[in-house]
């Protein structure tokens, strides 16, 4: 005997809800910038009435630093593998491979965050200025001491970073180009795959860890 669906409980709708919204407004503000956005697109991108937005979100620019505060947070927790390493080969790889797979799953809240970013930061100045400041001298002291220890090259630890970031968020933010290069197709998974093992091994053997 089949049993009834169990109706969905107020926070779930309220999940499921937000979850259209942010998917939908990472969609349109990669493609038409901040300024160029509407809640009323936004809604009909997420199929949902626009007094919906407006219920979970009260203004546009609450949502966009939404959007960017999701992907944000993803790219912090991705260097959670460079922490526990043991070893600067194993910790800066592990992050190529995190931050790689990122830009696959996640290339339109990458566009989102560059667009803002080469723009001057308008919107999200004070993430530049305190979260991300932050982040960057932890790990840069992170890298000074694997450098201090003999372990690796000695390399400025910021422009390694900037390097690592520019190199693997470009597969998403020149996503387009890529694919083009690629016959107009995207990259298949064994493509990714070696797209990562070459990075890595460029990297690492250019820091002397490899």
């Amino acid at each position: 005997m089949n049993e009834t669906p169990r109706p969905m409980r107020r926070n779930e709708i309220r999940a499921m809800n937000e979850t259209l919204i942010l998917q939908a407004a990472e969609k349109v503000f990669a493609e038409a910038g901040f300024g160029g956005a509407t809640m009323q697109l936004i809604a009909d991108v997420a199929g949902l009435p626009k007094a919906n937005l407006h219920y979970y979100f009260a203004t546009k620019e609450e949502l966009y630093r939404r959007v960017v505060g999701n992907i944000f947070e993803i790219w912090l927790h991705a260097a959670d593998s460079m922490d526990g390493a043991e070893t600067p080969a194993e910790g800066i790889g592990a992050y190529i491979d995190a931050k790689m797979d990122i830009s696959r799953r996640h290339p339109d809240g990458s566009k989102v965050w560059a667009s803002e970013v080469m723009h001057g930061a308008p919107v999200i100045q004070d993430y530049l200025e305190t979260t991300l400041r932050d982040w960057t001298a932890g790990r840069a002291a992170l890298i000074q001491r694997w450098i201090d220890e003999g372990r690796m090259a000695p390399v400025d630890p910021q422009h390694l970073l900037y390097m690592l970031w520019a190199t693997t968020q470009h597969y998403a933010d020149f996503g387009h180009q890529i694919e083009t290069l690629n016959g107009g197709k995207p990259l298949s998974e064994a493509q990714w795959n070696a797209a990562k093992a070459s990075v890595k091994q460029i990297i690492l053997r250019g820091i002397g860890v490899l």
